[in-house]
């Protein structure tokens, strides 16, 4: 079931068209991710869909409701905003019933709730403590704690790791998997970290000008490259090129004296590539799997740097090669 509806949506600023009639939906219960380069429009995407920007034109249904049902929808959704924005002068516990005081929230009702975000989140034994002495994993999640409060169905999260040591990114992957399982929360995420949106996102839209050029599982975009690159150094790679038939190949080619495979299953291709090796006393040198990532997929479709796949891959498998 749809938990969002945008169709044709477009919004303008005087004659500059950030978003040119995009459609998607997002199901309940699903992480989907927003990628684009800087000025794409997915800020602008995200503005709109938690009525902080007004649409030009197009039609959005959040949880039942229309933007013009600006109270509805705010009550349905939480935010994460990419800039820090808690008080450093107050506590935790403070950030989070200021938080749900202005969602009229009761006194009993802010109490039990915010019990239940800060042991979502692992900050129960600093709640007290001033956030000015939080470091920045702590106060991402006390941002995260604090967008829940309000038992929103649909969570905004605008870059949540970004600034992150590797470590700490990590761990709030794990407060964002896990409050989508506890909550049943929706998470619209947008992030630069293309292994962020890979690990986390059920389904990926990629944003360039203003429109989504792709749309689908991470795993079927990186399919959509071509498939696996296996490639084998051998001093008889054109008589391995012809003895080599397996079915899941889908390109075969002589790189620089190795032999390129493309393919859609690098794991099963290759022991029947060495058996058939093997059996014509065929000596191969090394041998190499490349997937493709979704940062390839990225490059891709935006085009924002040019880089042949080819080329990009042949290059990564002379480094390991060398090593």
């Amino acid at each position: 079931m749809s938990i969002i509806e945008v169709k044709n949506l477009t919004k303008k600023f005087g004659d500059f068209t950030a978003v040119s009639e995009v459609s998607f939906s997002i199901e309940e219960g699903e992480i989907f991710g927003l990628l684009g380069p800087n000025g794409a429009g997915k800020t602008t995407i995200i503005s709109i869909l938690s009525t902080i920007l007004k649409k030009t034109s197009g039609e959005v249904i959040i949880n039942g409701f229309n933007l013009e049902q600006e109270s509805d929808i705010r009550k349905s959704i939480g935010i994460v905003f990419q800039d820090p924005s808690l008080d450093d002068e107050l506590t935790g516990r403070e950030n989070l019933e200021m938080h749900g005081r202005l969602y009229h929230m009761n006194k009993d009702m802010i109490k039990s709730r915010m019990d239940e975000v800060l042991k979502l989140v692992d900050l129960e034994d600093k709640a007290k403590n001033q956030v000015k002495t939080y470091s920045g994993g702590m106060k991402r999640r006390l941002e995260i704690a604090r967008g829940l409060m309000h038992h929103p169905k649909i969570l905004f999260l605008d870059e949540p790791t970004l600034g992150l040591d590797p470590q700490t990114r990590r761990s709030i992957w794990d407060y964002i998997k896990k409050l989508n399982e506890n909550e049943k929360i929706t998470i619209i995420l947008t992030t630069h970290y293309m292994e962020e949106a890979d690990a986390l996102c059920n389904r990926i839209g990629i944003i360039d000008h203003g429109k989504i050029i792709a749309l689908d599982s991470p795993e079927k975009l990186k399919n959509s490259l071509g498939g696996d690159v296996v490639m084998l150094e051998t001093e008889e790679a054109e008589k391995l090129k012809e003895l080599v038939k397996c079915e899941s190949i889908k390109q075969s080619k002589i790189v620089n004296s190795c032999l390129m495979i493309t393919t859609t299953n690098g794991e099963k291709c290759i022991p029947e590539i060495i058996r058939i090796a093997n059996e014509n006393n065929i000596e191969i040198k090394s041998v190499n799997l490349e997937k493709p990532t979704l940062e390839d997929v990225f490059l891709h479709y935006t085009g924002r740097t040019i880089r042949d796949q080819e080329g990009s891959v042949l290059d990564r498998m002379r480094i390991r090669m060398r090593h």
